[in-house]
């Protein structure tokens, strides 16, 4: 595998107030650049931008994986064990409300992994996951 470099990802939210006080106060992340209508969040080392989309009404949609609903489309990164098990905690006592509460899928299997959902105020899925043996991220 190649140096990995930073992502950049733009998501859509109806509520630019509430999302901004959800990404910097409750996920801790930092916010750089602004304006009345984005907000630039380092997002585990990469830019998360959340733009404001005037709220529509769609559909959800999930595929089953390992036995739980996973919500489609989601984003997220993969953290190191013991942030993945730090930031956890932090959701649980933030009062976050998981989609899928944090396990570990995969159990005993190639791919074994942990991971958590849930959704920002404008309804993004998100998805947190950490690898025990980071070679096995792309392993069949």
């Amino acid at each position: 595998m190649t140096k990995l470099t930073p992502f950049h990802l733009a998501i859509p939210v109806h509520n630019l107030s509430e999302c901004r006080k959800f990404y910097s106060n409750v996920l801790n992340l930092e916010e750089g650049r602004s304006s009345d209508h984005w907000v630039d969040y380092n997002f585990f080392g990469h830019q998360l931008v959340i733009h404001y989309k005037e709220k529509t009404a769609e559909g959800s949609h999930t595929n089953s994986v390992d036995g739980k609903n996973v919500p489609v489309p989601h984003f997220g990164v993969v953290l190191e064990w013991n942030v993945f098990q730090n930031f956890a905690r932090l959701l649980k006592s933030q009062g976050i409300v998981f989609i899928i509460e944090p396990y570990i899928r995969f159990e005993g299997e190639v791919g074994e992994q942990a991971t958590m959902f849930f959704e920002d105020p404008s309804g993004n899925a998100l998805e947190f996951k950490a690898f025990k043996d980071m070679s096995q991220l792309f392993a069949k």
